[in-house]
């Protein structure tokens, strides 16, 4: 049986202790605009990984190092191409009990002026094994299940990413005013919201070659996290103004990510997560309560509605259980739900609201259902009188 299920870690990457209890504003969206969520492209998958498409594209063993591994950071990298953003290979030679690998960690940014990040990750690789049939483990929730996710993320929020950035070009407010919202909403700054970007990793080496240790697992982010530490942004940089009212003389490319949110083992039915940061313990509330909305809305389908995100807080650190899955382990259902939080979530975070081609969509389908009432309402009327009047 599988202990461990999932893990979602919210994990902070602010330098300073004080700095990561500093909180943002989240723009919760109306509950007429959750439908439309639903409604934004790409539709929902249809199948575990049967279809072409992320999933599928994901479902095959890709240890670091192997030509699977290439083929699917090629994959990867192609969804992001074609949607615009900007992208960064962190490619680096690494000694593992197996040799030298190497990795390539993946980043892609909508907008790399940005002052702040809110980063989204996953690992691309899965375990490797010296020999068949266990080199053939695929790692279904560990991770590509994860990976396809953030993929659908991607390819869901550029569109209102891109609207916001072209109304704002369009506003082009003059230095020191604030840009209230399309709705009028003078309690809130697009232009300030605009300033934090979105932003994906795809660790490489995440897995262990063989035993889990500190020093056999996590190679793409150890790296990339050492890398960034020592990496000075700067004089010019949009965020020094920032760090200036924050006491930070010595900004690095990590003190521009506001928060990192670590997707690993999802897809799986019944998932139970816990709250392990009491830093992130408000963020972990709002990942929580975007789904509970999205379940009263009956957005939620499948017959695993219940509640997943525990009130429990535990300490301490997630690692891997190291379970071989592949996609039997995989729920439709339980991964469509996914897809919804992280959509709500994200465009939550970043001020976001869905896009109008979706909230057309989602109109069009109210006219659609209400006119289809009303002529069945005549009929029945209809009906009814001939049978009195015979």
């Amino acid at each position: 049986m599988r202990l461990l299920a999932l893990a979602l870690a919210l994990c902070l990457s602010a330098p300073a202790a004080a700095d990561s209890q500093r909180k943002r504003s989240f723009r919760t969206l109306d509950d007429d605009e959750l439908p439309a969520v639903a409604r934004m492209q790409p539709g929902p998958w249809v199948d575990v990984g049967e279809t072409p498409g992320h999933l599928r594209s994901m479902l095959v063993p890709r240890p670091a190092g192997s030509e699977n591994n290439t083929i699917v950071r090629e994959y990867i990298q192609s969804v992001f191409s074609k949607l615009g953003w900007h992208t960064e290979l962190d490619t680096f030679t690494g000694t593992t009990p197996e040799g030298t690998v190497e990795f390539t960690n993946l980043i892609f940014t909508f907008d790399p002026d940005a002052s702040t990040k809110f980063v989204l990750a996953a690992h691309h690789d899965s375990k490797w094994f010296a020999t068949y049939p266990a080199n053939q483990f695929v790692g279904a929730t560990d991770s590509a299940a994860p990976c396809a996710m953030l993929l659908d993320l991607a390819e869901a929020i550029t569109p209102a990413l891109k609207e916001r950035k072209t109304r704002l070009a369009a506003q082009r407010p003059s230095t020191g005013d604030s840009v209230e919202d399309e709705d009028g909403d003078d309690d809130f700054d697009e232009q300030e919201a605009a300033k934090t970007t979105l932003q994906f990793i795809f660790f490489d080496g995440e897995e262990a070659f063989h035993d889990w240790t500190a020093t056999d697992s996590i190679y793409g982010s150890r790296h990339l996290a050492a890398e960034w530490e020592s990496t000075f942004l700067p004089a010019e940089h949009p965020y020094q103004p920032l760090a200036r009212r924050r006491m930070d003389p010595n900004p690095t490319v990590l003190s521009t990510i506001e928060h990192l949110v670590l997707l690993d083992l999802l897809g799986a039915p019944q998932p139970r997560i816990m709250q392990w940061y009491r830093e992130t313990g408000w963020l972990f509330a709002e990942m929580r309560d975007a789904d509970a909305r999205l379940r009263e809305s009956g957005l939620v389908e499948g017959t695993n509605k219940g509640e997943w995100f525990s009130p429990l807080s535990f300490g301490g650190s997630i690692e891997d259980d190291q379970v071989p899955d592949d996609a039997t382990a995989l729920d439709l259902a339980t991964m469509q739900r996914w897809n919804l939080i992280l959509r709500v979530f994200t465009l939550e975070y970043l001020g976001l609201k869905p896009t109008k081609a979706a909230i057309g969509r989602e109109q069009n389908d109210k006219r659609t259902a209400q006119e289809s009432s009303a002529s069945f309402q005549h009929h029945e009327l209809v009906s009814v009188s001939k049978v009195r009047w015979n």
